[in-house]
């Protein structure tokens, strides 16, 4: 079996591979807690909170793939199952049946701030041993920040 040779040294390796792994789990998560927010809110802002969902989802769908091929560029497998997702996800328990809107955003907010914390650090993590990844993590990082602003002002 063909395997991709990584240009870091093991050490530096398994610090990326870590990070990237992580950040994978973190976005699979966002993007399918975001759509089972997604498909039950209700309340009278239900259109633009239901539309403000999907963006979220799109994001987080977009930049797991960007994630788990840089991991396999540098020889690492990335592990997007389900069950690796549930296992390690640090995002909390997403509520049940119907979510009114005011609580969906609020389920977004504390998701979202999660997920860029453990960016956050993972940015740190990887200044050393790889700053072509760290630069893809600022970049989501930046984008989840966004979302994260966008889902606060909605309960200003």
């Amino acid at each position: 079996m063909y395997v991709t040779k990584s240009p870091l040294s093991d050490a530096d390796q398994k610090t990326v591979a870590e990070a990237l792994q992580g950040a994978l789990v973190d976005l699979v998560d966002l993007s399918l807690v975001a759509k089972q927010v997604h498909w039950n809110v209700v309340g009278p802002r239900f259109r633009s909170v239901h539309l403000q969902l999907d963006e979220v989802v799109d994001t987080a769908r977009q930049h797991s793939d960007t994630v788990a091929e840089r991991a396999s560029t540098l020889g690492i497998s990335p592990d997007g199952r389900a069950a690796t997702v549930a296992q390690s996800s640090g995002i909390g328990k997403t509520p049940e049946g119907w979510v009114k809107d005011s609580d969906a955003i609020g389920v977004l907010v504390d998701a979202l701030g999660a997920v860029i914390t453990r960016f956050r650090e993972r940015v740190e993590r990887t200044d050393k041993p790889d700053p072509v990844t760290q630069d893809i993590f600022i970049s989501i990082t930046a984008d989840l920040e966004k979302h994260h602003w966008m889902f606060q002002a909605e309960n200003s």
